[in-house]
């Protein structure tokens, strides 16, 4: 049975005319199934079920390519990975992260991104790479 993200992620990289290998291919499908953040070594052990060969070096040069490509995001305060919903584009993203119960909500508001890189810019501060986490308690747990 075809599965459309694959599908979608295929065309796209066509298009980029960037190589989309079974390894890499099998990582983005594997993060695809995952219903939150994962650590690169919980995909690792993931991947060993389909490839016993599979080394962190394989892990984190798929996880590069898809993070690259626009597939995932990074949670740099959780050093782990998040499907991206909207894949393929870049876009701003802001994560919401309960500390209770690890739910991560995503946002994409570009008024927030716009606004922060404003006020880098009005500091003379060059962003290279920009990831927006919040931590906190989510709605359920705080009155659950």
């Amino acid at each position: 049975m075809p599965n459309p993200l694959l599908e979608r992620a295929i065309d796209i990289c066509k298009q980029k005319k960037v190589r989309f290998t079974a390894i890499r291919q099998r990582v983005f499908l594997l993060m695809a199934e995952q219903k939150g953040a994962v650590s690169a070594y919980d995909l690792l052990g993931l991947l060993q079920k389909y490839d016993a060969n599979a080394k962190p070096p394989t892990i984190y040069r798929a996880l590069n390519f898809l993070l690259e490509n626009h597939f995932i995001h990074r949670i740099e305060s959780l050093n782990a990975y998040l499907m991206c919903n909207h894949f393929g584009c870049e876009h701003p993203m802001q994560l919401l992260i309960c500390d209770k119960c690890h739910k991560i909500i995503g946002l994409t508001d570009p008024v927030i991104d716009d606004a922060f890189s404003e006020q880098a810019k009005q500091s003379g501060f060059q962003i290279t790479n920009k990831v927006l986490e919040a931590h906190g308690i989510c709605y359920n747990c705080l009155y659950n």
